[in-house]
């Protein structure tokens, strides 16, 4: 009996799509993180982007629709919540951990593959984000897509490409696939 608990509790008698979902999450969470804190690295060190950000003309023009322009994040999306104070740094840094906890919780437990890839995108950008407010006290973003005078997204980075990808593939696979019913649930 002893033996039973234990193999559950440590993931002895796991399915083994869900301990390969995991492995596969948890790397790609890991390259998401890895991939978003160096390219944070090289815009801000050796590209010293936010010695050269500050008007709407600075930066560095990659296309004439995207650019690279340092912003010092200080909230969570679109102005909501901003830290405007030690406290407030600290309580995002609980709240997104809160969350990052929960999707990393169910990205361990997830049985379709494509959700744990979806989820393991999500994880991976958060902790990138998270990593920057507890090193720098605000996140990175860099990024800006914009036709002419018309910007569509705000400023971001790859770790919030990564939720945003994450979160949009959730959505299409909730909203598009419905399981099957077998034949003895229909009628």
């Amino acid at each position: 009996m002893a033996e039973a608990a234990l193999a559950k509790t440590s993931g002895a008698g796991t399915d083994p799509r869900v301990r390969a979902n995991r492995t596969m999450g948890l790397a790609i969470a890991f390259g998401v993180l890895l991939l978003d804190q160096l390219v944070k690295w090289i815009v801000m060190n050796p590209l010293h982007l936010a010695q050269r950000s500050g008007f709407p003309e600075d930066g560095i023009h990659i296309a004439p629709f995207f650019r690279f322009i340092f912003t010092a994040n200080h909230g969570v999306s679109m102005g909501f919540l901003t830290a405007d104070s030690q406290a407030m740094r600290w309580i995002l840094v609980l709240l997104t951990a809160g969350i990052s906890a929960f999707v990393l919780a169910w990205m361990w437990r997830e049985k379709r593959r494509d959700d744990a890839l979806a989820l393991a995108l999500v994880l991976g950008g958060a902790l990138g984000n998270i990593l920057d407010r507890v090193r720098l006290g605000y996140v990175v973003d860099f990024a800006d897509l914009h036709f002419g005078d018309i910007h569509p997204f705000l400023v971001f980075n790859v770790g919030d490409a990564a939720i945003t990808i994450g979160v949009l593939l959730l959505l299409v696979r909730a909203l598009l696939t419905r399981d099957r019913k077998t034949p003895s649930e229909d009628k």
